[in-house]
């Protein structure tokens, strides 16, 4: 017999957690499921990772940050310690080591049928809140790389010591590329890295932190329909730190520490990786996304009258572009090319996803199946929709949803 459950929340992240918040607030019985731990996603990092958004930035609602260095940016194994304090904080009714296998909707009703490692459930609605990165993606030539490279995706990298020896080629030049490529060329290792269009910001602007400039604009209350095409929801996200207090780090960073850097990967054999000759072409997509924030800012500061901080135009990049490398001088291959949604490989809603694999929704409900919310998802409402600055917005809205159902 299967277990009955008026609501199942998947995912004990800071989407799953903080709808369980507002379920409890407003004295919704529910369950939520994790197939690891709580914070499971942010456990899997690697071991230098720090946020890139500061402290101040943790909103989950009734869990705002309250420590002593709201300008900092939190390391690993913080942000799960938050993320257990918040579920304790609450009571979060939490379920560890159950894995989701399916969820189907079940006939004649809003009920849907679950499939898990712990048995059957059955439940009123459901709310998926696991993660914004689900599927690691790699492009087309990863598949000709020869077989004696160790090669990984980077949720599988913890430290430049569990790497075999060698230089390291690390493919996909956003966020996490460049903090990789930086940790990786700290320690001393060879690093050549496969560079693709990412925009990058400053860390600070004058004495503020770039993110509290951007909190002030429009850009994380952007919309899907303000983007140029769906699609644009995969691009790279912002090449930028918070590691060691938070500094600058681009192409031009990377570059003048030591890193080579090459166009996108095409392809290999067994003696070379082969790359396009378009390192200048990535080094002004991302410059040109830089001017696009600068006249956020200008406005932001005309519109409210206070002084533009200082906007620097990019300095001059000369690329060298080779197009081939010696794999000789590689041990390891990390690819850290983005990742896509999941859920179609689990979840039976035919035509409930669109052509990337993205939900299909109204304000966070699925169109095709009520009683089945997202939360957590990219760009799910917003361009915050995702991030602990913005997921309590959505959270409240899928909690209050259900409790009027």
């Amino acid at each position: 017999m299967a277990e009955e459950a008026d609501v199942v929340v998947i995912g004990a992240g800071q989407a799953g957690l903080s709808v369980s918040h507002e379920l409890t607030q407003q004295g919704v019985a529910h369950l939520v499921l994790e197939r690891g731990e709580v914070g499971q996603t942010w456990r899997r990092r690697w071991d230098s990772f720090c946020l890139v958004l500061p402290n101040w930035t943790l909103m989950l609602p009734g869990g705002r940050y309250q420590g002593p260095e709201p300008d900092r940016y939190m390391p690993r194994d913080g942000i799960v310690s938050y993320l257990e304090g918040y579920a304790q904080g609450f009571g979060a009714p939490l379920r560890g080591g159950v894995e989701v296998r399916s969820l189907t909707p079940l006939d004649g009703a809003s009920r849907f049928a679950l499939q898990t490692s712990a048995g059957a459930i059955h439940a009123r609605s459901v709310v998926l809140a696991t993660g914004a990165y689900q599927r690691p993606h790699r492009p087309p030539g990863a598949a000709q790389l020869p077989a004696r490279l160790a090669v990984l995706d980077a949720d599988d990298y913890r430290n430049p010591a569990g790497l075999p020896p060698g230089g390291v080629l690390v493919v996909g030049s956003g966020q996490t590329g460049c903090q990789l490529a930086e940790d990786l060329h700290q320690s001393g290792r060879e690093v050549y890295l496969a560079c693709g269009r990412a925009p990058w910001l400053p860390r600070r602007l004058g004495e503020r932190d770039i993110v509290a400039w951007l909190t002030e604009t429009p850009f994380f209350e952007m919309t899907l329909a303000d983007l140029p095409s769906p699609l644009a929801r995969l691009a790279a996200n912002p090449q930028i730190t918070g590691r060691d207090g938070g500094h600058d780090l681009h192409y031009r960073t990377l570059a003048r520490m030591g890193v080579t850097l090459l166009g996108h990967l095409r392809g290999a054999d067994e003696k070379r990786a082969y790359f396009g000759v378009d390192l200048a072409d990535c080094v002004a997509f991302g410059d040109a996304r830089y001017r696009e924030i600068c006249s956020l800012i200008r406005a932001h500061c005309d519109r409210t009258g206070i002084p533009h901080p200082e906007l620097p135009e990019p300095e001059p990049f000369q690329a060298q572009d080779p197009d081939s490398l010696d794999l000789d001088r590689v041990g390891s291959v990390i690819f850290t090319s983005g990742f896509r949604p999941d859920y179609a490989s689990w979840v039976q809603t035919p035509g409930g996803f669109d052509e990337w694999g993205f939900p299909i929704h109204s304000q966070c409900q699925s169109t095709v199946a009520p009683g089945l919310f997202f939360v957590g998802a990219h760009f799910l409402r917003k361009r915050k929709s995702s991030i602990f600055l913005g997921v309590g917005e959505d959270a409240a809205l899928v909690a209050s949803a259900i409790s009027h159902v």
